[in-house]
């Protein structure tokens, strides 16, 4: 009779892992039955930073509870009869170990490099300075992109005088300017009276005065903002409904 074929057999265990120094270190690793104790310690080595020498080992059940120390190096792991879900945890007896004192896992136990305000600024590259230099390309490029006429076509049907409801936030008033405004970037606004004091202004905008309002009553915005209709002036004491 042909022989059968022989699966090999799979002596390999998977042990969750946890350490005395590093509270927050917790895998699942597998090893192998046949792993001597030593082995076992080499391998965590690697993954915990404790050496080898200054490494303790202890076994606990699935439910907690302390079944052995793996104390013979030379043992195979298997002779302590571990199973599935079983924790290893390692203790790390030298107190000038690198996982002592939680520099491993605290980052404010690590000194932080700090510079001067001067010597920052006097750096030829900064990330403050490349901020500045994009946010003026990206200015001078968005302003030589606009066109005087630029949402004109919006503006044909926004009058003064009209009531209207401005995004974001649904915030009401009146029209109180509608065209181009030499301060502000290329193409139409409109200049707006708001109802609440949630504005920005009082209708002069750099220097330029382009309505008159209440202070914080006014707001210059584009005209994809503004909706133009039937706005009455809300009631400040109507219950909200629930």
């Amino acid at each position: 009779m042909a022989s059968r074929l022989q699966l090999p057999v799979d002596d390999s265990i998977l042990l969750r892992v946890t350490h005395s120094n590093i509270k927050s270190f917790s895998p699942d690793v597998r090893f192998s039955r046949e792993m001597t104790v030593e082995s076992v310690k080499e391998k965590l080595w690697k993954k915990c930073g404790t050496s080898v020498d200054s490494m303790r080992l202890e076994l606990y059940d699935d439910a907690g509870s302390k079944v052995c120390d793996l104390i013979d190096n030379s043992r195979p792991l298997g002779f302590y009869s571990p199973q599935d879900g079983y924790r290893l945890h390692v203790i790390d007896v030298d107190p000038s170990s690198v996982t002592s004192g939680g520099w491993l896992e605290d980052t404010s136990l690590v000194e932080k490099y700090t510079i001067s305000e001067e010597a920052y600024n006097k750096l030829d590259c900064n990330v403050r300075k490349f901020k500045e230099k994009m946010n003026a390309q990206n200015a001078a490029g968005n302003e030589n992109k606009l066109c005087d006429n630029y949402m004109e076509d919006l503006c044909e049907k926004i009058k003064v005088g009209d009531r209207c409801e401005v995004e974001p936030g649904e915030k009401r008033g009146v029209v109180k300017f509608v065209g181009r405004a030499e301060t502000l970037a290329p193409g139409c606004w409109v200049g707006i009276q708001l109802d609440e004091p949630l504005g920005k202004h009082d209708g002069m905008v750099k220097g330029k005065r382009y309505f008159d309002c209440p202070p914080q009553h006014g707001l210059i915005v584009r005209p994809d903002k503004v909706k133009v209709g039937d706005y009455p002036e809300r009631d400040p004491f109507d219950e909200e409904e629930i």
